[in-house]
Order: structure tokens, then C-alpha cells, then sequence
């Protein structure tokens, strides 16, 4: 069967709805809303293969630490400042993205989180499938 390739000529907005590649690099929208993850969870395969392209505001630092087993994960800062801080063998290394555009890659299997001095805008590509989570 054919793939309809005819563009949907209606924008959206990240800020509004998230974008899933699935294992076969189709894109679908999904609303950034409260069932968000259970709906990953139950129409991508618990998120098998797939990456999820999503944009994040804080006014606070990450509450805790978060790893990506299935791949690196891509960190860009849209607006104000974050520090990146993630646990290396010798210890906790971090970096600044101050500037629109700034961005980090996360390495597979590398616990994360972020410090926000006020304010900042992330957007965010994630191999979900198998993230974990921890305390800060």
C-alpha cells in the first residue's frame, strides 16, 4: 500500500503537540496532553524504536534524573538558560546552553538532569522506549 505523502497544510506547534517517529521514521502528532504517555505506551509498543520530539518549559530544576537506554537523546535550549548535568565515571560533568540554539547530546545510558537559574524552554529528541528515572 501506497504512504499518502500529501502535506497537511494546518500548522501546529510543539508547544501543543509533540511529534512520534516511529521504528519505520513515520511521523505522527500527538496532543501534549495529561493521557500523553499512556497513549505512547499503548499505540507505539510501549515506545519500541521510536523517538519523541517534545518541547518542555521550567522554572525550576529537574526534580530528578533521567537515562535513555535505547539511545542518545538531543537537549536544545528555545529560550532562556539551562545547565546540563549528567554522572560520568569520574564524577558529574555539566554544560551551559545560555543562547537559542544551544544544544547537547546525550550519550546512551547516561543519567541527566538540568538546573534552571529562571527560566528555559527545551525542546527535546527522545528514544523513549525503556527511560528511567530517579531521584535527585
Amino acid at each position: 500500500m501506497k504512504r499518502d505523502t500529501t502535506i497537511d497544510q494546518t500548522a501546529t506547534n510543539i508547544e501543543n503537540d509533540f511529534v512520534v517517529i516511529d521504528a519505520n521514521k513515520q511521523a505522527s502528532i500527538e496532543p501534549a496532553d495529561a493521557e500523553l504517555y499512556q497513549r505512547l505506551d499503548s499505540h507505539y509498543q510501549q515506545f519500541a524504536g521510536c523517538e519523541l520530539v517534545s518541547c518542555y518549559e521550567s522554572r525550576e530544576d529537574w526534580s530528578s534524573w533521567e537515562m535513555h537506554p535505547a539511545g542518545d537523546e538531543l537537549v536544545m535550549l528555545l529560550a532562556g538558560s539551562a545547565t546540563m548535568v549528567w554522572q560520568t565515571a569520574s564524577g558529574p560533568q555539566s554544560a551551559m546552553l545560555a543562547k537559542q540554539g544551544d544544544f547537547i547530546v546525550i550519550p546512551k545510558g547516561t543519567w541527566h538532569t538540568a538546573n534552571i537559574a529562571e527560566y528555559a524552554k527545551l525542546l527535546f529528541v527522545t528514544p523513549g522506549q525503556d527511560t528511567q528515572h530517579k531521584a535527585r
